[in-house]
């Protein structure tokens, strides 16, 4: 497939639903250049669903595919068994492997609605971690200092919480994520806003292999339903994508009317002119936001499922 050079698609690459590029002006040059490029992104399997939320690094992903790009999507069976703290103020409950296993079954079917399967680099972290030995584990972690993993905010308020304590497990986790860079060869990676730390991390290590240093994109974190915490299955305020059109269309229709230029900047395909002209009919008096927000349900449902049932979700809304 050809790497595509466009400026306009470079622009959007790096800008649209885009919180930090670090170091943006060498990916932006590399890009430039057409050089091809291998761009990480990974999700552990904690759940059986994948969310909205997921969808805004995955639909990144796809748009460095659709530019020519090798995507590579992690599965983070082993990484799992500890579960990402980031921005967590209490550890997650300990999986197992045969509840890891069976959460991830619908994992690559459910990222097929947004990526192109027919390209996509699929690699489970469990291939070297599961048979890493103690020693070579080891090592691994002497790579890095606690103080560096320290500066993570979440962790250094947790260090002093008796209630919710910081374990060890849990440090090892920005380290394991960082070696999934070393291994797949990761050129850019990809995260949420409140992984960047971790993220780091992986340019750290792969520092430490003596290989060159992976660029990072991080994304926002899209608000749930309730519009004040970010979305999961654990708040409740999650839009799922194996939810129904019907269930797609009414959830979306929920969300406050402060979350819909945000939600059609992060989740839909409608040009940023457009949006733009969406963001100014929201402030005139006499435009009604649920209009608006009618449409924006529309397009989501649409997206995972067919234009035939958003229509018929839509009916039945109405």
């Amino acid at each position: 497939m050809n790497i595509s050079t466009d400026p306009k698609k470079i622009e959007q690459l790096l800008t649209r639903g885009v919180q930090e590029v670090i170091v943006r002006e060498h990916l932006e040059e590399r890009l430039k250049n057409g050089q091809p490029l291998r761009i990480k992104f990974g999700i552990d399997p904690t759940s059986p669903h994948i969310h909205l939320g997921h969808t805004v690094p995955l639909r990144k992903l796809r748009q460095f595919q659709d530019a020519g790009h090798q995507a590579v999507l992690i599965i983070g069976d082993a990484t799992a068994m500890i579960g990402d703290p980031s921005g967590r103020s209490e550890a997650r409950k300990k999986l197992s492997r045969k509840e890891i296993d069976e959460n991830k079954k619908t994992y690559i079917e459910q990222a097929g609605k947004i990526l192109n399967l027919d390209t996509l680099e699929i690699r489970h972290n469990g291939e070297w971690f599961d048979s890493m030995s103690a020693a070579d584990y080891l090592g691994l972690t002497s790579l890095v200092t606690a103080q560096q993993i320290l500066q993570r905010e979440d962790f250094s308020v947790r260090l002093n919480d008796p209630e919710n304590p910081l374990n060890a497990l849990e440090m090892a986790y920005p380290v394991m994520q960082g070696y999934d860079s070393v291994m797949v060869k990761a050129d850019v990676e990809i995260g949420g806003y409140d992984q960047k730390l971790n993220l780091l991390m992986g340019r750290r290590i792969q520092r430490k292999f003596d290989m060159q240093e992976q660029d990072i994109l991080t994304v926002p974190l899209l608000l749930g339903t309730d519009g004040e915490r970010k979305m999961s299955k654990s708040f409740g305020n999650a839009i799922s994508l194996e939810d129904s059109a019907k269930e797609l269309f009414a959830k979306t229709m929920s969300i406050p009317d402060s979350l819909i230029v945000n939600y059609f900047t992060l989740l839909t395909n409608i040009s940023s002119e457009e949006i733009a002209d969406i963001s100014k009919l929201l402030t005139r008096e006499e435009v009604n936001p649920r209009d608006v927000k009618f449409r924006l349900a529309f397009e989501i449902a649409k997206s995972f499922r067919s234009e035939r049932e958003a229509v018929e979700a839509s009916e039945e809304f109405t």
